[in-house]
């Protein structure tokens, strides 16, 4: 691991609070579909995969137009970057559907609904892909939007430092964790959420994080 994309030990104990907080620890089980959240982070795709492999769902929708931080790495959009590693890691291009318009959580998984629905598929179960720090938002929308299916969330496994060296940005990283810790109780307050616990330990450490200056991705 790099110096430029090491944790500072002074904040690492702190950073790990909301990464253990987002990750939900769902294991793994069989579903009906599996959808890869669009981000930065090819990892979506490489866990989407590895799951396909392991005969987890029969079917993996990509969603994801770009973002202003995905533009420059995605430039054909994100969703159309993870099907194409996830053919280059072996998942038949038939088993793979294409949402590329969604451009927030919310709409990953409307969009997503509204795409197996036109090619008559109506999954009782979903196992959602994203980053680590992103599946508690990402359970919580579906379940507002999606409410009548069962939902499992999955990522790539891999610890916090192993997570900050591989994406090679510490501020980015820490930033996003920030953010995504922010959106969960201030999305449920504007309906884009269903409600989540969020222990005293975890806005503690948020707080910290806020005025440690980590609030480039926290919405006004």
């Amino acid at each position: 691991m790099s110096p430029a994309a090491r944790l500072p030990a002074a904040l690492r104990g702190t950073v790990e609070v909301l990464w253990d907080y987002h990750d939900l620890h769902h294991d793994p089980r069989s579903t009906d579909v599996g959808i890869g959240l669009g981000s930065h982070d090819l990892g979506v795709a490489t866990c989407a995969a590895a799951l396909y492999h392991r005969r987890l769902f029969p079917r993996i929708v990509f969603t994801g137009a770009n973002a202003p931080t995905t533009v420059e790495t995605f430039p054909r959009g994100e969703a159309v970057h993870y099907r194409e590693h996830a053919v280059a890691l072996g998942v038949p291009d038939e088993a793979v559907l294409l949402e590329t318009t969604a451009r927030n959580t919310g709409e990953n998984i409307t969009r997503t609904r509204s795409l197996l629905t036109a090619h008559g598929i109506a999954p009782g179960s979903v196992t959602l892909i994203s980053r680590p720090y992103q599946q508690r938002r990402a359970y919580a929308t579906c379940r507002r939007f999606w409410p009548d299916v069962c939902v499992r969330c999955a990522s790539l496994p891999t610890t916090l430092d192993d997570y900050v060296a591989g994406i090679g940005d510490v501020e980015r990283v820490v930033a996003m964790i920030v953010g995504d810790t922010q959106r969960i109780w201030l999305y449920a307050e504007r309906g884009y959420a269903i409600p989540q616990p969020v222990p005293d330990n975890v806005r503690d450490a948020y707080r910290e994080l806020v005025e440690a200056g980590y609030t480039s991705r926290l919405v006004a």
